[in-house]
Formats: structure tokens, C-alpha cells, sequence
């Protein structure tokens, strides 16, 4: 029985999305629930699994095609042997010419998209080594041929040219790949930020010595309370944005056209780096979670955007965001705001630098932070003062637990 493989429904965010891997090909045997193709939007990467065990007989739309909500992606015959499916390409006839030469093999197996890129770049398939399954020529090894082809050395010139003293110009290699979705969303976001927005950084700097001496005196007894849940510090600075958020509602609010919408719940975006780009998770109710629900919750989200699982549901909403740039070794930057936002917290390196304390002289470990605002709802004096209770709060979390 033949069953259609659909693209899935998108949400009504999502307009359209694009074919980026098949991981089957015509000829596979699939088994029920096994990943079949993926489908990339401006915000997830969305799966695609096979509804019954069978063999993948037709693929409709190869990687690199844009699909809407419910289009046909191929078809799978249910219950079919491997060995009984209709080869991906049948093998052309050979021409008699050919068919006494030892070089006249097999034809090499293709892929629909190395099959594209192929006759695109005059590409004589037979002439890659392929390294799919079976011996099938991928569109990965397409690529590599093609530089290699760009990249071989050119014939030698005529003798009398010999004299001519030549100078090697170096590696000069280009690659050339299409933008993911995600990241031209991203790029599309940033910049409709600074260009809609009247955006302000303020900076300040805070002492993160108690945060790290409560942190290495009971880390250990909290991951082992919490069942291996680590405590690190992105906790401290989500509690302590929850507070101030709460004394300043107008960094929790947004802008929607002529309205100011403040929000009477504190959801925090937490900006995760992935390899197909910047996501930002969000926190639900930040407010009523424990340390331990706030680390084990940004872990998840953490493995979760490395392995492309992020649902669009996840990503959906924030009323702040805090971004972490101290990880990569940044010391200080300006954070975009992430609209319909009006703030965003920059969190950065930690660096040993001596500071002035009661007249004396002293190591401290320091950090400075960076609040980006709208400055259409946030006033100068509300976005100093938020960064400040921020700073209070971390230089002695004990106002964390006292509320004070």
C-alpha cells in the first residue's frame, strides 16, 4: 500500500519551510517512526518520520525545495522489501561503442540533490568515489569533487613562458552555502530591532565574589540534593533579574502599536548558541521557579538547541532576555534587544582585577553587565536603576532569599 509522506502542519508563525536532509533515499527500507526527512522553518528544524514500516519509493521534493503546511514530500510503500523497491535512477542503456570498453562500469548511484549539483557543474558521476550507502554517490561528494576540480592545478604553459618567475598565491579557497532559515530570520530580527527602536546600553559592574563563594561551598551538596543538577550561575543572575523586574515592571513590559502592554509575570529568554544559529528559549514563570528548576531547565534547553529539538513553542514569547557572552571569553558588548521586548541583560567575562574596598586595595573577581533598553518606554533613570538593584542583589544574594 503506497502512503504519502506530508510535510507537517506549521504553526501560524511559520509561513513555509524548507527540505534540508533527506535521510533516506528511493530503495531504503524504513521502519515505523524512523526519521525520515527534515524540514527547516525560520525557527526549528521540524521531523518528518515514516508512519509504517516499508521501503521509500519516491521522493518529491528534494533538499534545497520550499514546502507549505501538509504538501507532498514522497511516498513510501508500506510493507515492501528492500530488495523488491525501484532503484533510485534505472541505469541507461550503454552505447555500443562503450559497451567493449573495461572504463564502461556501473553507473554511479545518485542522489536526487548530488544528481542537481552534477549537471549543474558538468560533473561526470562515474568519475567520484562515493561514500553513501551502497557505494551512492552523495551530494557531499559532489562538493568535494567540485573544489577539487576549482582548486587542480592548471596545464603547463609553452616552454618558451618557462622563464616567467611565478609566485604562489596561497590557499585562496572560497565556499559558498546558502543561509539557514533560522539564521536570515535572526538577521532579519536584528536588524529590524535597531532600526525601530531607540536603543541604549547602560553599563555597570558587579563584585562576584559571594556569588562565587556560595556557589563553590554548596555545589556539590546541591547536585547531589537535586539529583545532578549543577549549580552554576545563570541562576543567580535569572533570580535577580526576576526581582528587579518586579520593582521596575516597565523593563518587563513592550510596545504594542500605541499601547504599553506590562506584563504581570516575569517569562525570561535565555539566548543559546547553536550551530545553525542564536535561539532564545524561554523560561515560563521564572518567577515561581527554585534555582535547581532554573538550572536544570536551562540545561535542557541547552542540549535541546545542540541537537535541533527546540519546539517553536519553547521559543515563543519572553517578556526579557539575558545573554551570556562571558562564555566565549567577551568582556564587554552591547546586546540587541529582542522585540517585542524593551530590555535585554549582557552577561560577560569574569576577570581578576584589582579594586578599591574600605580604602584598601583588592583582587576581586569582577563582571561587568550591559542593559540594552527601548528608550520609547524605558527612562534612563528606570534603566540605571534596574542595573543597579541587579548588581545589589548579586553582590549579596542573602537579599535574594530576604526579599529585600
Amino acid at each position: 500500500m503506497a502512503i504519502e509522506i506530508k510535510a507537517p502542519q506549521f504553526p501560524e508563525s511559520v509561513a513555509d519551510g524548507t527540505v534540508a536532509t533527506w535521510h533516506k533515499q528511493p530503495g531504503d527500507a524504513v521502519k515505523r517512526d524512523e526519521l525520515i526527512v527534515d524540514i527547516e522553518t525560520d525557527k526549528v528544524v521540524m521531523e518528518v518520520l515514516a508512519e509504517a514500516d516499508g521501503v521509500l519509493t519516491e521522493i518529491v521534493k528534494n533538499e534545497g525545495d520550499t514546502v507549505l503546511s501538509g504538501e507532498l514530500l514522497g511516498k513510501l510503500e508500506a510493507g515492501a522489501a528492500a530488495a523488491s523497491a525501484p532503484a533510485a535512477t534505472p541505469a541507461p542503456a550503454a552505447a555500443p561503442a562503450a559497451a567493449a570498453s573495461p572504463s564502461s562500469a556501473e553507473d554511479a548511484i545518485l542522489a536526487p540533490a548530488a544528481r542537481k549539483l552534477a549537471e549543474e557543474n558538468g560533473i561526470d558521476p562515474n568519475s567520484v568515489k562515493g561514500t553513501g550507502k551502497d557505494g551512492r554517490v552523495t551530494k557531499e561528494d559532489l562538493v568535494a569533487a567540485i573544489e577539487a576540480k576549482k582548486s587542480a592545478p592548471v596545464a603547463a604553459k609553452p616552454a618558451a613562458a618557462a622563464a616567467a618567475v611565478v609566485v604562489a598565491a596561497g590557499d585562496r579557497t572560497e565556499k559558498r552555502v546558502p543561509m539557514t532559515r533560522l539564521r536570515a530570520k535572526v538577521a532579519e530580527r536584528l536588524v529590524e530591532a535597531q532600526s525601530s527602536m531607540a536603543m541604549l546600553t547602560t553599563f555597570n559592574e558587579v563584585d562576584m565574589t559571594e556569588v562565587m563563594a556560595l556557589r563553590s561551598k554548596y555545589k556539590d551538596l546541591f547536585e547531589k540534593t537535586h539529583n545532578g543538577v549543577r549549580l552554576g550561575f545563570m541562576s543567580f543572575f535569572v533570580k535577580a533579574s526576576v526581582e528587579a523586574l518586579k520593582r521596575f515592571p516597565a523593563v518587563n513590559a513592550s510596545i504594542d502599536g500605541t499601547d504599553i502592554v506590562y506584563h504581570g509575570y516575569q517569562d525570561i529568554g535565555v539566548a543559546v548558541s547553536s550551530d545553525r544559529g542564536l535561539v532564545v528559549p524561554v523560561l515560563r514563570n521564572a518567577e515561581l521557579m527554585s534555582l535547581a528548576e532554573i538550572e536544570g531547565g536551562i540545561a535542557t534547553f541547552g542540549k535541546k538547541a545542540r541537537d535541533g529539538k527546540l519546539s517553536i513553542e519553547e521559543m515563543t514569547g519572553g517578556t526579557f532576555t539575558i545573554t551570556n557572552g562571558g562564555t566565549f571569553g567577551s568582556m564587554m558588548s552591547t546586546p540587541i534587544v529582542n522585540p517585542p521586548q524593551a530590555a535585554i541583560l549582557g552577561m560577560h567575562n569574569i576577570l581578576q582585577r584589582p579594586m578599591a574596598v574600605n580604602g584598601q586595595v583588592v583582587i576581586r573577581p569582577m563582571m561587568y553587565l550591559a542593559l540594552s533598553y527601548d528608550h520609547r518606554l524605558i527612562d534612563g533613570k528606570e534603566a540605571v536603576s534596574f542595573l543597579v538593584t541587579i548588581k545589589n542583589l548579586l553582590e549579596d544574594p542573602a537579599r535574594l532569599l530576604l526579599d529585600i
